[in-house]
């Protein structure tokens, strides 16, 4: 049965107020599940729904609902059950909600809140928007690593229901210094000797990461090191929360998606696609078109610059298309390969020279096939075997061209501490579209003595 035939029966259940099917709907399927099933409903609607749920299996629900209808909830319902539903939330996730929502509705929410949740919603919105401190979660696990592991099972034990995860156990000290960690699995092993120490099974060359350190290299630390979570540590190396798998997964797809909208000449949109104003859609587009139509208006007065070669060589026209479009997709190749080994770690800047090098045998070799392809289709049409020679040795060269700077630009974006991907695909295929009109009059003219 689709989403969409489901409606109708959720509705029915609701106008007849039937608390033990609605019950068994929100407990049968996964939580993802039955948001999936909930899609077509209205704000209202779902927190209807919702109020057959357990309070953990509600923010579960909750969670894995489309943003915009969480917002609608929030702002929308009864203002003292939406901020039991926000207290109950994770940490991270409940800051990234209100964030945004409306503020004159966060005012409202928050004198409702505990005020343990209320102090930490504030604490975690000072941090710097996609830094560590800003996606971390302040529910973890804390041990001593005086305590015993029998006792340690029994803190866990307690501590447990309010923790989002448990794979990893933290061992602080008085002042909440991070000395080491005991993982679950490590722990049970050690439930045969349960007067064990924790201290002399903790491990303590730990990986952390800095409150004030950017997301997408706390991402690439959970994903270098394989773990399923990170401390985040202050200057003090005083832990004061962890970075969990699910919310690296988040990370690494905002990431991907923002380098998707840079390689297409797009600011990053806030809402999806279709929810987004058709006004900011055209504005988001539009400013980049600008720029990209100005560096095209280059292209029009090189060509200008050189119109007397083209009217005395008429031909060389025919094969302007060939040689732009060859440089420019050899640069948007090399840019891709470059800004993906940028982003997996596979390259450093101190890679540079060795990039050159590699792009610079590939600029010759791809050229030079390439322009043995073009040599053969010029036969016919340029003047003599001498004058066809134009075409390959200018492929030759655009193309090698086209790869040096498709590589060499995003690492220098790097260096200059922007995102490689701003240099995306148009932008280097204007760029090569410019270098490679002069290559080829200059080729033409030294060649064919004009």
């Amino acid at each position: 049965m689709t989403n969409t035939l489901y409606l109708p029966e959720l509705r029915e259940m609701l106008a007849e107020n039937n608390a033990a099917e609605l019950r068994e709907f929100c407990q049968a399927l996964h939580p993802a599940r039955t948001a999936e099933f909930m899609e077509g409903l209205t704000a209202p609607e779902m927190w209807a729904v919702l109020q057959y749920a357990e309070p953990q299996l509600r923010v579960e629900i909750f969670n894995f609902l489309d943003r915009e209808k969480q917002i609608k909830i929030v702002e929308t319902m009864d203002r003292h059950e939406i901020a039991q539903l926000i207290s109950d939330l994770p940490p991270d996730d409940r800051v990234d909600l209100l964030d945004e929502v409306k503020p004159e509705i966060v005012a409202e929410l928050m004198p409702l809140l505990p005020v343990e949740e209320r102090r930490d919603i504030q604490r975690l919105s000072s941090f710097p928007e996609q830094s560590a401190g800003a996606i971390m979660t302040t529910e973890f696990a804390r041990l001593s690593e005086n305590l015993t592991v029998r006792q340690a099972v029994e803190e866990i034990a307690r501590q447990a229901e309010s923790l989002e995860t448990i794979y990893y156990l933290y061992v602080v000290d008085e002042e909440d210094h991070l000395r080491g960690l005991v993982s679950a699995r490590q722990l049970v092993s050690a439930i045969g000797k349960p007067d064990t120490r924790i201290g002399e099974i903790m491990e303590r060359d730990l990986v952390t990461v800095n409150l004030l350190d950017d997301q997408e290299a706390v991402a690439e630390k959970v994903a270098h090191y394989d773990l399923l979570a990170i401390p985040v540590v202050d200057d003090e190396w005083r832990l004061v929360g962890i970075i969990t798998h699910d919310d690296v997964i988040d990370v690494m797809r905002e990431e991907a998606v923002e380098d998707a909208y840079h390689s297409g000449a797009v600011y990053p949109l806030e809402k999806s696609y279709l929810e987004t104003r058709l006004v900011t859609l055209t504005w988001k587009r539009g400013l980049w078109l600008t720029i990209l139509f100005f560096g095209a208006l280059v292209t029009i007065f090189t060509l200008n610059h050189h119109e007397g070669v083209i009217k005395t060589i008429p031909w060389l026209v025919f094969f302007l298309p060939l040689i732009v479009s060859t440089g420019g997709n050899s640069g948007n190749q090399s840019a891709t390969l470059i800004i993906t080994a940028l982003s997996a770690g596979d390259v450093s800047l101190g890679d540079w020279w060795r990039v050159i090098r590699r792009e610079l045998v590939m600029g010759v070799m791809l050229g030079g096939s390439l322009g043995a392809i073009g040599y053969l289709i010029a036969l016919p049409l340029a003047p003599g075997y001498g004058d066809a020679i134009v075409i390959p040795i200018t492929i030759l060269l655009v193309v090698m061209c086209g790869t040096l700077a498709g590589s060499l630009l995003p690492l220098l974006f790097r260096r200059m501490g922007l995102d490689p991907a701003l240099m995306s695909n148009p932008f280097v295929a204007g760029l090569i579209d410019v270098l490679g009109i002069i290559i080829y009059m200059n080729v033409a003219i030294l060649l064919l003595d004009h």
